[in-house]
């Protein structure tokens, strides 16, 4: 069985510092960055603010706690622009069997033909993943579950319940 890997926030913002770092060496030019949520969000977010692009945001869902099930993924983009540009770096936390990267990078060009160029980015991926990003910063070949720094909201509720962080 996997061992689970912990980080701290320091440990999560360095890895997504490392993620920007290895897309700009790349030399690759991108108008747009699209995440997905929930777990890109924060990905996006500093991606946007480094590379100093717009941000588009895309909700899937395909777990629950530690279980993945059904994908569901949203029907609409939410961004500032009229339509997501033609060139376009998708960005999420990790790659776990690779289905919902696939899926979105699909239906992205099904849906959006102006896109003429799309690359993908994480972190993690997974050492059983089906699809391979473009950019990622670590392989996990154990497929370990990753406990990031912000999880321990997932089991707050309101009002707070003492001693839940």
């Amino acid at each position: 069985m996997p061992q689970d890997y912990h980080l701290s926030w320091e440990q999560y913002h360095q890895k997504i510092e490392q993620l920007a770092q290895t897309i700009h060496d790349s030399g690759w030019e991108f108008d747009q960055i699209l995440a997905i949520a929930r777990g890109g969000l924060r990905v996006g977010d500093i991606c946007s603010r480094m590379f100093q692009k717009p941000l588009a945001i895309l909700i899937a869902q395909s777990y629950t706690g530690q279980q993945q099930g059904s994908l569901h993924i949203a029907p609409h983009i939410t961004m500032t622009q009229r339509h997501l540009s033609a060139r376009l770096l998708v960005v999420d936390d990790l790659v776990d069997s690779g289905k919902t990267l696939a899926a979105i990078v699909s239906r992205l060009f099904q849906e959006h033909p102006q896109i003429i160029e799309l690359k993908t980015a994480v972190i993690w991926v997974k050492g059983h993943a089906q699809f391979q990003p473009d950019y990622y910063v670590e392989c996990l070949p154990h497929n370990p579950w990753i406990h990031q720094p912000f999880e321990p909201y997932d089991h707050w509720q309101f009002p707070p319940t003492p001693g839940a962080t």
